[in-house]
């Protein structure tokens, strides 16, 4: 997925905002302003992925305001949150009957968990309606491959799971747990040093991830979606190995319909954006779960 002119608001918006977050030092806020303006005067142009520039942007704030994870605080109550409501989305996918009936909603209820982010233009949520968003994530759901990713999880060996947010990550638990029943061996992927407020090994932990993911990793970097130049060789050597990738979130959704797949990637989003929406050729503020191939 290429910029579109509106990403250029959002990039310098998020900038400014997670300067705000890092520092509260005019000076240091100033420095690091000035040298995101500088980046997209000179990478800002249509062949450009929102990603990879967002990715770049957060690096210039982090280096300028010595600040190694300026949504650390956010983060740790969006965890904190996720866990509160987790058991009304468990209870859902227990209900369920059938072994692929409780994988649809495992599915839903994990791009629910992806409404968790900050400081996107016009993006707006509240934790107190997680619940009833839960409820109604079918509604929502405008891209709709769930069949689809499940026939190809039930006959996959070994499986990929990237995660995207923290908070988000409790949610995912189900999904994983879904997809082990289903005899895959589950391996999650998180950040390896903080980007936004992208899941890390400590956000990992806090959920319990790996008392139900076979393995948990990182892809070795900090980056926004999956740039597979800076992932580490353990990661990579996995992620060409496995039978199907499962990608959160529309920083992944950018950035895996720009590379040549070689296996199938599922990716579970919410179009928390105008330009991530148009893509999809869907509304804004919707579910998708979409197949690529």
């Amino acid at each position: 997925m290429k910029v579109a002119v509106e990403c250029a608001v959002c990039l310098l918006h998020r900038g400014y905002m997670e300067a705000l977050e890092a520092t509260d030092d005019p000076a240091l806020q100033w420095k690091a302003m000035t040298a995101l303006t500088r980046l997209l005067s000179r990478e800002f142009k249509p062949n450009a992925v929102p990603a990879i520039l967002g990715t770049k942007r957060d690096r210039i704030i982090k280096d300028i305001t010595d600040n190694s994870d300026p949504y650390a605080k956010k983060k740790q109550m969006s965890n904190r949150k996720a866990m509160v409501f987790l058991p009304t989305a468990k209870k859902l996918v227990e209900k369920e009957a059938s072994v692929e009936s409780r994988f649809r909603k495992a599915c839903v209820c994990s791009i629910v968990g992806n409404i968790i982010e900050f400081d996107i233009p016009e993006h707006r949520f509240e934790f107190e309606d997680m619940e009833t968003l839960i409820h109604t994530a079918e509604e929502q759901l405008v891209i709709d491959e769930i069949s689809e990713i499940f026939n190809l999880a039930q006959k996959a060996k070994h499986i990929l799971y990237l995660a995207d947010n923290a908070g988000e990550i409790a949610f995912d638990t189900l999904l994983v747990h879904e997809l082990k029943r289903l005899g895959a061996h589950v391996t999650v992927a998180v950040k390896g040093k903080p980007i936004l407020n992208d899941a890390t090994m400590q956000d990992a932990e806090y959920v319990k991830m790996h008392e139900i993911a076979d393995d948990v990793i990182t892809n070795g970097t900090d980056t926004v979606g999956l740039i597979l130049e800076e992932c580490s060789e353990h990661f990579l050597n996995l992620y060409k190995s496995v039978d199907l990738v499962v990608a959160k979130g529309m920083g992944y959704a950018e950035t895996v319909t720009e590379l040549n797949l070689t296996r199938p990637h599922a990716l579970l989003f919410r179009t928390k954006c105008n330009p991530v929406a148009q893509f999809f050729r869907v509304d804004r503020d919707k579910n998708v779960a979409k197949l690529m191939l």
